[in-house]
Protein backbone atom coordinates (compact mmCIF):
# COMPACT_ATOMS: atom_id res chain seq x y z
CA UNK A 1 0.00 0.00 0.00
CA UNK A 2 1.31 3.23 -0.96
CA UNK A 3 -0.06 6.10 0.84
CA UNK A 4 2.07 8.70 -0.80
CA UNK A 5 0.61 7.58 -4.10
CA UNK A 6 -2.30 9.96 -6.37
CA UNK A 7 -4.18 6.28 -6.50
CA UNK A 8 -6.80 6.06 -4.12
CA UNK A 9 -6.26 3.78 -1.10
CA UNK A 10 -9.62 1.99 -2.46
CA UNK A 11 -8.12 1.36 -5.86
CA UNK A 12 -4.99 -0.02 -4.42
CA UNK A 13 -6.65 -2.25 -2.35
CA UNK A 14 -9.20 -3.92 -5.54
CA UNK A 15 -5.26 -4.27 -7.18
CA UNK A 16 -3.47 -6.11 -4.72
CA UNK A 17 -6.69 -8.29 -4.91
CA UNK A 18 -6.44 -8.71 -8.91
CA UNK A 19 -2.69 -9.25 -8.52
CA UNK A 20 -2.99 -12.05 -6.46
CA UNK A 21 -5.95 -13.19 -8.49
CA UNK A 22 -3.58 -13.13 -11.68
CA UNK A 23 -0.98 -14.62 -10.00
CA UNK A 24 -3.01 -17.48 -9.03
CA UNK A 25 -2.74 -17.16 -4.99
CA UNK A 26 -6.56 -16.95 -4.81
CA UNK A 27 -8.42 -18.58 -7.22
CA UNK A 28 -12.48 -18.87 -8.23
CA UNK A 29 -14.14 -19.35 -5.62
CA UNK A 30 -11.95 -18.96 -3.11
CA UNK A 31 -12.44 -15.95 -0.72
CA UNK A 32 -10.49 -13.34 -0.65
CA UNK A 33 -9.26 -11.24 2.11
CA UNK A 34 -11.97 -9.50 4.48
CA UNK A 35 -12.38 -5.81 5.04
CA UNK A 36 -11.23 -6.66 8.97
CA UNK A 37 -7.76 -8.14 7.18
CA UNK A 38 -7.46 -5.25 5.60
CA UNK A 39 -7.80 -3.07 8.18
CA UNK A 40 -5.51 -4.75 10.35
CA UNK A 41 -2.59 -4.94 7.57
CA UNK A 42 -2.92 -1.86 6.22
CA UNK A 43 -4.19 0.08 8.93
CA UNK A 44 -6.98 1.95 6.76
CA UNK A 45 -10.23 2.38 7.53
CA UNK A 46 -12.90 -0.19 7.11
CA UNK A 47 -15.01 1.78 4.65
CA UNK A 48 -11.83 2.30 2.20
CA UNK A 49 -11.72 -1.36 2.21
CA UNK A 50 -15.29 -2.19 1.64
CA UNK A 51 -14.88 0.36 -1.46
CA UNK A 52 -12.10 -1.75 -3.00
CA UNK A 53 -13.95 -4.92 -2.54
CA UNK A 54 -17.55 -3.49 -3.75
CA UNK A 55 -15.59 -1.84 -6.98
CA UNK A 56 -14.49 -5.55 -7.72
CA UNK A 57 -18.29 -6.50 -6.99
CA UNK A 58 -19.62 -4.60 -9.72
CA UNK A 59 -16.94 -5.01 -12.18
CA UNK A 60 -18.30 -8.93 -12.20
CA UNK A 61 -14.62 -9.95 -10.43
CA UNK A 62 -15.89 -10.56 -6.72
CA UNK A 63 -19.24 -11.66 -5.82
CA UNK A 64 -20.16 -11.54 -2.20
CA UNK A 65 -22.23 -14.68 0.17
CA UNK A 66 -24.46 -13.21 2.97
CA UNK A 67 -22.53 -13.57 6.65
CA UNK A 68 -19.10 -15.28 4.55
CA UNK A 69 -17.45 -12.24 2.67
CA UNK A 70 -16.34 -12.14 -0.87
CA UNK A 71 -15.15 -14.41 -3.21
CA UNK A 72 -13.67 -14.84 -6.81
CA UNK A 73 -16.12 -15.17 -9.63
CA UNK A 74 -15.81 -18.05 -12.47
CA UNK A 75 -14.90 -15.28 -14.94
CA UNK A 76 -13.00 -12.85 -12.54
CA UNK A 77 -9.72 -13.74 -13.66
CA UNK A 78 -10.64 -13.41 -17.54
CA UNK A 79 -11.84 -9.86 -16.80
CA UNK A 80 -9.03 -8.82 -14.52
CA UNK A 81 -6.95 -9.57 -18.06
CA UNK A 82 -8.87 -8.10 -20.50
CA UNK A 83 -9.09 -4.78 -17.97
CA UNK A 84 -5.17 -4.80 -17.66
CA UNK A 85 -4.36 -6.10 -21.44
CA UNK A 86 -6.12 -2.96 -22.70
CA UNK A 87 -4.90 -0.77 -19.98
CA UNK A 88 -1.22 -1.97 -20.98
CA UNK A 89 -2.00 -0.99 -24.96
CA UNK A 90 -4.03 1.61 -24.60
CA UNK A 91 -1.81 3.74 -21.48
CA UNK A 92 1.74 1.82 -20.22
CA UNK A 93 3.20 0.60 -24.29
CA UNK A 94 2.44 4.23 -25.77
CA UNK A 95 4.21 5.78 -22.66
CA UNK A 96 6.90 3.06 -22.83
CA UNK A 97 7.58 3.69 -26.60
CA UNK A 98 7.53 7.42 -26.34
CA UNK A 99 10.23 7.30 -23.45
CA UNK A 100 12.06 4.79 -25.98
CA UNK A 101 12.20 7.41 -28.42
CA UNK A 102 13.29 10.04 -26.10
CA UNK A 103 16.11 8.25 -24.49
CA UNK A 104 16.86 7.25 -28.13
CA UNK A 105 17.39 3.61 -27.15
CA UNK A 106 18.29 1.32 -29.55
CA UNK A 107 14.74 -0.56 -31.06
CA UNK A 108 16.95 -3.68 -31.43
CA UNK A 109 18.24 -4.13 -27.90
CA UNK A 110 14.46 -3.31 -26.89
CA UNK A 111 13.87 -6.04 -28.43
CA UNK A 112 16.37 -8.90 -27.46
CA UNK A 113 16.27 -7.58 -23.97
CA UNK A 114 12.00 -8.67 -24.29
CA UNK A 115 12.47 -11.59 -25.95
CA UNK A 116 15.47 -12.50 -22.96
CA UNK A 117 18.19 -12.03 -25.03
CA UNK A 118 19.81 -9.84 -22.57
CA UNK A 119 23.37 -7.82 -23.18
CA UNK A 120 24.53 -8.11 -19.46
CA UNK A 121 27.36 -5.85 -20.03
CA UNK A 122 24.72 -2.72 -19.15
CA UNK A 123 25.41 -0.40 -16.69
Amino acid sequence: MDFQSEKPIYIQVAEIIEREVLKGNIKANEQVPSTTDFTKIYQINPATSMKGLNLLVEEGILYKKRGLGFFVSEEGKGIILNKRRKDFFNEFLPNFIEEIELLELDKVEIIKLLIGERNHDRD
